[in-house]
């Protein structure tokens, strides 16, 4: 099981079109503390080829993920 498998299951199994998550929770999931990378935006970026963990993991749940600047949050966002 990949590191951000967790995550991924997790916005599988939500409804809303869009929620935040801090990062405590998020680590909680993924059973690790996130790298410092974790605070830039492009840590996050929704990107075609899919590449990073977060963005291979996430691909295909019908959410985005967003950095939420000046916060340690994630905002997910419904794509389909």
């Amino acid at each position: 099981m990949a590191k951000f498998d967790a995550l991924a299951d997790y916005c599988r199994e939500q409804k809303l079109r869009e929620f935040e998550l801090p990062f405590h929770k998020i680590e909680g999931l993924i059973g690790s503390k996130l790298l410092d990378s974790a605070l830039r935006p492009q840590y996050w970026a929704n990107v075609v080829d899919g590449s990073g963990p977060v963005r291979a993991a996430m691909k295909d749940t019908p959410y985005e993920t967003f950095l939420v600047l000046g916060s340690k949050r994630v905002r997910f966002q419904r794509k389909f």
